[in-house]
């Protein structure tokens, strides 16, 4: 699969600040609770994060599986479940699978309750801390959970810029933490999915390209998406941009005579995939 080649320019301005303040209170929690977007898990998943749990226990938790395709979901919980790290899939918006949150961080931390216990420490709180990037639904998540608006939730990246305690249950304790990204995206491929799940602003990267790309990714596994929403035939041999050209025919999107719109069917494709317009997609997969 070709892909189109673009100069990726992110910088994350507020990010070391984050940074800094998740190494200073990580001793401070019994475990850390990974927050990853079910439609992009490897792409989702901060690097640096492995790093800064500090060998804490940990809790992934899938969100947003109702815009991520089961099969998809299946793929990736087999594969963290390989790794030995607990699962929850979750769609924070509709609150399915966060009621199982509490028990989850209750069957990690096991060993802890019972230390707690032998101490005579009962009903001492478990502390766990929340991560994860921009825009993956943690503070929709934490809402969820608390049964209260406890923290700032929004659809702009970075929302969260401080970290804030919050109360679940007389048992439970979170430390939300600000959404890191990290200084350098090493693959375009990474770049290119944060951009189109809206992890960061499409805007820092070329949108014909980012467009031509995802049409590439759409052809290779879910050219029915294409052929349903856009009412043509792929061409298997065809670019990206072809690709985007043979939408905009469809659509009418014609500038000139026998020229179309390739941009503005970009943008649309964009839009119509975050509106939920293309079904339920994950772009990406374990073996990969």
């Amino acid at each position: 699969m070709n892909y189109e080649k673009m100069n990726i320019q992110w910088f994350p301005g507020h990010m070391t600040k984050a940074q800094r303040m998740i190494e200073e209170n990580i001793k401070l929690v019994d475990a850390v609770c990974e927050i990853l977007d079910a439609r992009i898990p490897r792409s989702s998943r901060n690097p640096d994060i492995d790093r800064l749990a500090g060998g804490k226990p940990r809790l992934v938790i899938l969100n947003r599986t109702d815009l991520a395709d089961p099969k998809g979901t299946a793929a990736w919980r087999k594969h963290f479940e390989a790794q030995g790290l607990a699962i929850l899939e979750t769609d924070a918006k509709s609150g399915r699978g966060v009621k199982d949150f509490a028990p989850a961080v209750r069957a990690l931390l096991a060993d802890k309750l019972a230390e707690y216990e032998a101490k005579g420490q009962v009903g001492r709180p478990l502390r766990v801390m929340i991560l994860g990037i921009p825009n993956v639904g943690k503070s929709t998540f934490i809402n969820k959970v608390a049964g209260r608006k406890a923290a700032i939730a929004g659809d702009k990246p970075g929302v969260t810029r401080g970290k804030q305690w919050i109360s679940i249950d007389r048992g439970l304790d979170l430390l939300d933490t600000p959404g890191i990204l990290w200084p350098k995206f090493d693959s375009q491929e990474v770049g290119e999915m944060l951009a189109i799940t809206n992890a960061i602003k499409a805007d820092v990267l070329d949108k014909e390209t980012l467009g031509a790309n995802f049409m590439l990714r759409l052809r290779e596994h879910y050219p029915d998406a294409l052929r349903e929403r856009y009412k043509f035939e792929p061409d298997p041999e065809a670019n990206g941009f072809e690709l985007l050209e043979a939408a905009a025919k469809k659509r009418g999107f014609l500038v000139s005579r026998g020229e179309y719109d390739i941009e503005r069917m970009a943008n649309t494709l964009l839009g119509e995939y975050h509106d939920g317009k293309l079904g339920r997609l994950t772009l990406e997969y374990p073996n990969e």
